[in-house]
């Protein structure tokens, strides 16, 4: 049976009062399992750097990594796995960041990027832009030259994105919610 042709929009499913009340879940595990969605989300965060040099796709945990091998796949590029602290089996490089309620932070291993490396990092979704300016700042740290960051959805009024181009970095997102 053949799918019906959906915006991109509407393969996200927004689950109201998750993880907190007031909060709506966008979850892109409904577009990751539309191959259709699935292909034309990867295509499209693709296409502004197909035909130049990206050198390694960093990927922030979790959904980073699905979306962010696929791309580096379609770009020829190596894949980097951002992760949070204590997974990472080899020599790490870290950085500690804040969250709403705490710290956290984000390793990556130190041998994963040579100086000068472009990188283009990838995930979900951007909101606040702790994780993502976290992942920048720990990029940079090593030597890469993040040429800029790609999700899938940004909530503008949050400001994350924003976040990322006073660092200038870049941002490309393929849609946006209203909303936290």
């Amino acid at each position: 049976m053949e799918r019906r042709h959906i915006a991109l929009k509407d393969s996200i499913r927004s689950i109201p009062d998750y993880p907190k009340p007031g909060i709506v879940f966008r979850d892109i595990t409904t577009l990751l399992s539309d191959p259709r969605a699935f292909r034309r989300a990867v295509d499209a965060l693709v296409h502004p750097y197909a035909g130049g040099r990206i050198d390694q796709v960093a990927g922030i945990e979790a959904r980073g990594f699905i979306l962010g091998g696929a791309v580096a796949h379609q770009l020829s590029a190596g894949f980097v796995p951002v992760r949070k602290k204590g997974k990472l089996p080899h020599k790490t490089v870290s950085i500690a960041y804040t969250l709403e309620y705490g710290t956290d932070e984000l390793e990556i291993h130190v041998d994963a990027i040579k100086p000068g490396d472009r990188v283009l990092l990838v995930d979900d979704l951007i909101a606040t832009g702790g994780t993502a300016t976290a992942a920048v700042n720990l990029l940079r740290q090593i030597g890469a030259e993040v040429v800029a960051a790609c999700f899938v959805i940004d909530l503008p009024e949050i400001g994350g994105a924003q976040k990322l181009r006073d660092l200038d970095v870049p941002v490309r997102t393929l849609m946006e919610f209203e909303g936290h």
